[in-house]
């Protein structure tokens, strides 16, 4: 027999597990031993935060950029035991390296099972009354300025000529640049929604049409939180 590859969503901010996560999704990962993980420390922190009593040196983790990690996952799997993969935030498989064992899973004919939980595309989404049909998740944008800007002038043309919700995200540190560029290359009719700490302490969502963004708003965007930005159209 072998084992099974579990996809567990974590956290994706300070929130009871309870709260946010179902039941069967805590239960498995309580009772699983194996993990594939984003960054170990942010993963036994979750683990830690579902069951406090739980010794954590009994836990295996695998890196995902451990050298041989892939390799690593499958003989677990082949031996016959559950393997948990954990991203550092949200739902494996989603802008980070998750995606890579479940292929590998796939491939080895290894059944995959993916767990309810917290996704920030989908609840950023819901929440932004934009397009809900059509839309694309662009990951990070270019770092540096230039290719930036022509990064979003595209990404507002193809709203222009599809109505298609275009969703990226970004690290704290650089949204008060990400917010720059897309006041000076992003129509002002076009909305713009950011949500932070999603399903967490401090939720916050603010989603109008740029030209109705005012300073106050923009300084609601902390620049200590990573961020979820969708540019579209409001749904009719």
């Amino acid at each position: 027999m072998v084992g099974t590859l579990y996809l567990i969503p974590n956290l994706l901010g300070v929130a009871p597990p309870s709260t946010v996560l179902p039941q069967t999704t805590i239960a498995h990962a309580e009772r699983i031993k194996h993990f594939v993980v984003e960054t170990p420390k942010v993963a036994r922190a979750f683990l830690k935060a579902l069951s406090p009593e739980r010794v954590i040196a009994d836990i295996h983790m695998i890196a995902c950029n451990e050298q041989y990690a892939r390799e690593q996952c499958l003989a677990r799997l082949r031996e016959g035991f559950d393997v948990g993969v954990i991203s550092d935030a949200g739902c494996p498989g989603m802008a980070d390296p998750g995606a890579v064992f479940v292929a590998a899973a796939h491939q080895a004919k290894i059944k995959v099972v993916p767990l309810v939980g917290p996704s920030s595309l989908l609840l950023g989404l819901m929440a932004s009354g934009m397009n809900g049909q059509q839309l694309a998740f662009h990951g990070y944008l270019p770092a540096k300025a230039d290719e930036r800007a022509a990064a979003l002038k595209s990404l507002d043309q193809i709203i222009k000529k599809t109505g298609a919700t275009q969703v990226f995200i970004e690290t704290p540190y650089r949204n008060a640049a990400i917010l720059e560029a897309i006041r000076a290359n992003v129509s002002g009719t076009t909305a713009l929604c950011v949500a932070q700490n999603l399903a967490s302490e401090g939720e916050r969502i603010i989603s109008k049409s740029l030209n109705a963004w005012s300073a106050a708003d923009f300084e609601r965007v902390s620049a200590k939180d990573p961020a979820l930005f969708l540019l579209g159209t409001f749904g009719q």
